[in-house]
């Protein structure tokens, strides 16, 4: 499954449940930790102090009042903002705990007795403890398979119905507790304690428990506070200037004044948009272990990818059947099918799957008659099949020419075309299998590690973005240079080691650049761990999965791209509501100070081009505008600003027309409209 379903952010069980989130988040003590809507509700406290003061001495309400509800509107929608985020979370952790269960185990008392077994609860295993997992069994914890091959069911973590093969050794030994074995049996050691499971931690952070505030997030708000402060400032001062005008500013007014002059927009934004951008990876099958790692994202400069089973299959595989003069491609075909039908490897299945494909060719059992099958083995590097007066073998080239000169009985003229096509396969990085029957050379098999389909897109798709690929492999030079220029990489490492890995990400970070890394076995860790973004394969090892900062529950490497643009679009969508913000708030500034000091000096008249009613009309309309932008911005924090492949001058100066231009404009707008609305109703 490329992504999940995104749960509808105002369903009304997730309103519902948001509205009273909302309420529990007035306490202060949590408030604190977004300082600009803990001043909003210091404020809101004091208007309500003061229109407490009104009902008491039978002071006029009606202003006050209005004051005061619009300002705790406020502080409940900015908390709302964060509580919906937070509650899409929860709808993706609701559907993953459907996956937990008090799972009966098959404990061993002896990994390699699986008769002796002892029934027990999955929540007293302990790690290092071997299990027996049977068709039809839930796997009872994350571990690791030591024995056994096994077709497993995912969709408990990944959503993809499609089994998966785990078996042991190798880089997909791996398995999740949760999943279920379809066939076969496997045992596995246990990796992970009860509660610390990889299903459990998916839990915690995806309802937003382990949710720790980044450095552009904690950088944002030493800003905003430090905004805060200075419009503070500003606001005291008019406390001064306003005795000495004589102009009739009460203490509502001012307080009012200081919460729609500072950055509550973006201060009731700016956790929503964070948790919508964990929310969005979730959405993709990419669990993010931290804020930091998707923010990281989005400013990587390079991207390191393994080869193997990332951008190949993983397996080499038959593309072509060359045929030496005198033979047809359909005969060599033909010939190539017979030899292999005792090739149990993922290789020789691929001659037989491409004979069919292209030639249309199978082997009736009829004609196979009382044949002797030879198996390939790794003695000989041949398998066949001998039938009647019929020997027909194919192997490593070498292996063949040995058969052919001793089924001939002496030395045998290579064909120039056999010769050729062996060279020829060789130097663009493939393996030749080389075909005979009896004292004959019948032509050559082109074995090539394939290329997943439409990689070499997504890789121009990514160079677009500005990120550099690098192809890592242990293959040869000569194999290397040929996969990575089908592939489309900009660059490779050949018979690279761990260490190669490492040296090379350290190197492009002294460099000042950012760097992502794919992989998926134990020979990745060290890499995934020293990358800025680690993406490790939800197939891949344990070891993998722990080393990564992401984990990728489809296993598709190809998946950064996505990856990098949820990055990207939560850099932007924070980059483009804090500019909103900023602007919106300086013309607010310039709306309403003349339209609060006009009466007393004449002389600002000049500047109060909204012609507002009077200061109280400028004020509740400013203070009714400042809460509704919030309400009307909350759909775009859980969407996100669009991205889109482009240099970084061109995002900046749509981001200035439209997020910077639009800030100054639309206060002046809203705040006229609302002022028309508020004085027709005699509301103020």
């Amino acid at each position: 499954m490329a992504s999940q379903a995104a749960p509808s952010a105002f369903r009304p069980d997730l309103v519902g449940r948001a509205a009273l989130d909302a309420c529990r988040k007035l306490n202060p003590a949590a408030l604190l930790r977004n300082p600009v809507i803990f001043v909003t509700e210091v404020v809101a406290a004091v208007v309500t102090v003061l229109f407490v003061r009104d009902v008491v001495a039978g002071n006029p309400l009606l202003f006050t009042g209005q004051i005061m509800a619009w300002l705790w509107f406020t502080v409940l929608f900015a908390n709302f903002a964060e509580a919906i985020a937070e509650g899409r979370g929860r709808a993706q952790a609701d559907s993953l705990r459907k996956a937990r269960t008090d799972t009966v185990a098959k404990r061993m008392a002896n990994p390699r007795d699986r008769r002796n077994v002892q029934p027990l609860s999955a929540l007293d295993l302990k790690v290092g403890d071997h299990v027996l997992v049977e068709t039809g069994d839930l796997v009872p914890g994350d571990g690791e398979i030591v024995e056994g091959i096994a077709s497993v069911n995912e969709a408990a973590v990944t959503g993809e119905s499609a089994p998966v093969i785990r078996e042991a050794g190798g880089d997909r030994s791996a398995v999740t507790g949760g999943t279920t074995v379809v066939s076969d049996w496997i045992v596995v050691r246990i990796t992970a304690a009860p509660g610390s499971s990889f299903l459990d931690r998916m839990i915690a952070l995806v309802e937003g428990a382990e949710r720790q505030k980044t450095p552009n997030e904690l950088a944002l708000t030493i800003l905003l506070v430090g905004m805060t402060l200075i419009f503070l400032i500003a606001v005291v001062t008019l406390t001064g200037f306003s005795a000495y005008s004589e102009a009739a500013i009460s203490v509502p007014i001012l307080v009012a004044l200081l919460v729609t002059l500072i950055p509550t927009t973006i201060g009731g934004l700016l956790s929503a948009i964070g948790i919508a951008g964990m929310d969005r990876l979730i959405r993709h099958n990419v669990l993010a272990m931290s804020g930091k790692a998707v923010e990281a994202s989005g400013d990587v400069d390079t991207l390191l990818l393994d080869k193997t089973g990332t951008i190949t299959f993983g397996n080499r595989m038959a593309s072509e059947f060359v045929a030496v003069a005198g033979v047809t491609e359909t005969q060599a075909a033909e010939i190539a099918v017979e030899a292999s039908l005792a090739d149990e490897t993922a290789e020789g299945r691929s001659i037989l799957t491409l004979a069919r494909e292209r030639y249309g060719l199978s082997v009736p059992a009829a004609r196979l008659g009382d044949a002797a099958f030879i198996p390939f083995s790794a003695a000989t590097r041949l398998s066949g099949v001998d039938m009647d007066s019929r020997r027909v073998r194919k192997g490593a080239v070498d292996a063949i020419r040995r058969f052919v000169h001793e089924s001939a009985g002496h030395a045998v003229a290579e064909p120039a075309a056999f010769t050729a096509a062996v060279d020829r396969i060789a130097k663009s990085g493939g393996t030749p299998l080389g075909l005979a029957e009896n004292g004959r050379f019948i032509g050559v098999i082109h074995l090539k590690d394939v290329v997943k389909p439409d990689i070499k897109e997504r890789f121009a798709e990514l160079r677009r973005m500005g990120i550099r690929t690098v192809m890592v492999t242990g293959d040869n030079p000569v194999t290397a240079a040929a996969i990575a220029s089908e592939a489309g990489v900009d660059d490779f490492i050949a018979e690279a080691t761990p260490q190669d890995k490492l040296s090379y990400i350290r190197n492009e970070q002294r460099h000042g650049r950012l760097v992502a890394m794919c992989g998926d076995g134990t020979n990745d860790a060290p890499a995934l761990a020293q990358a800025d973004v680690g993406v490790a394969m939800q197939t891949g090892t344990q070891a993998a999965r722990e080393a990564g900062n992401m984990v990728d529950l489809d296993s598709d490497p190809t998946k950064l791209i996505e990856i990098v643009g949820i990055g990207k679009q939560l850099l932007m969508t924070r980059g483009s509501l804090t500019t909103f913000s900023i602007a919106n708030d300086v013309a607010k500034y310039f709306a309403i100070i003349p339209a609060l000091f006009v009466a007393a000096i004449p002389e600002l008249g000049v500047l109060n081009v909204m012609r507002l009613a009077s200061p109280e009309s400028a004020i509740l309309s400013a203070v009714i505008f400042n809460a509704l932008v919030i309400v009307a911005l909350i759909p775009l924090a859980l969407r996100g600003v669009p991205y889109r492949a482009e240099g970084a001058a061109a995002v900046l100066r749509r981001n200035l027309l439209i997020y910077g231009l639009g800030g100054i404009l639309v206060p002046f707008v809203g705040i006229k409209a609302i002022d028309l609305a508020v004085s027709g109703l005699g509301l103020a």
